[in-house]
C-alpha cells in the first residue's frame, strides 16, 4: 500500500517511522494496512480536531497506542523523555502524530540530533519540512524555539 499522503502533513522518515498531523477515523484502517504497529499521539485529547476514542479504535486494529499529551504552549522535558522511550521501546513500525505535525517534527529534531547523532543541519531540514518555530512570531513559537535549542547530550 502506498503512503496515504492525504493525511494532514504526512511524512515518512524511514522504513519504520511515519509522522503526520491529526488522524481521522478513516485513517486507522489505513495505518493498519501499512503495517503500523504503534501510534504515538502528542496532541491533547481535548483539541477540537482530536480523534475521539483513538486508543480504542487503534486497539481494534491491533495497533498499540501511547498518548503523551503535550500542551502546545508548554512542551516539557518529561514529555520529551516519554517520547524517546516510546519510540525506542515500542513496537515498530511506529506512526507519531499531533494536530499539525509541529510538535512531532520538533520532538524528532531533538531525537535525531541528540540520540541518533544525525548532523544538526540534516535534523533541522527534516523538521523544517513541517515547520520551524523560528519562522513565527508568537509566544508559543518562542517556547518551541527554546525547546528545540535544549540538548540532552
Amino acid at each position: 500500500m502506498a503512503d496515504p499522503v492525504d493525511i494532514r502533513a504526512w511524512q515518512r522518515l524511514d522504513a519504520e517511522t511515519t509522522t503526520s498531523g491529526r488522524i481521522e477515523d478513516k485513517d486507522v484502517a489505513r495505518l493498519a494496512d501499512l503495517g503500523v504497529r504503534h501510534v504515538i499521539n502528542l496532541a491533547l485529547e481535548t483539541h477540537p480536531e482530536a480523534l475521539a476514542g483513538e486508543g480504542e479504535k487503534l486497539a481494534a486494529h491491533g495497533i498499540a497506542y501511547t498518548h503523551i499529551p503535550v500542551p502546545f504552549d508548554a512542551p516539557g522535558e518529561d514529555h520529551f523523555a516519554a517520547f524517546v522511550d516510546a519510540v525506542k521501546d515500542g513496537p515498530q513500525p511506529v506512526h507519531v502524530h499531533c494536530i499539525m505535525n509541529w510538535r512531532v517534527s520538533a520532538f524528532f529534531y531533538r531525537l535525531n540530533r541528540d540520540h541518533r547523532q544525525m548532523p544538526e543541519a540534516e535534523a533541522r531540514a527534516i523538521m523544517e519540512r513541517q515547520w520551524s518555530p523560528e519562522g513565527h512570531d508568537s509566544n508559543e513559537a518562542r517556547v518551541w524555539a527554546a525547546f528545540i535549542a535544549r540538548s540532552d547530550t
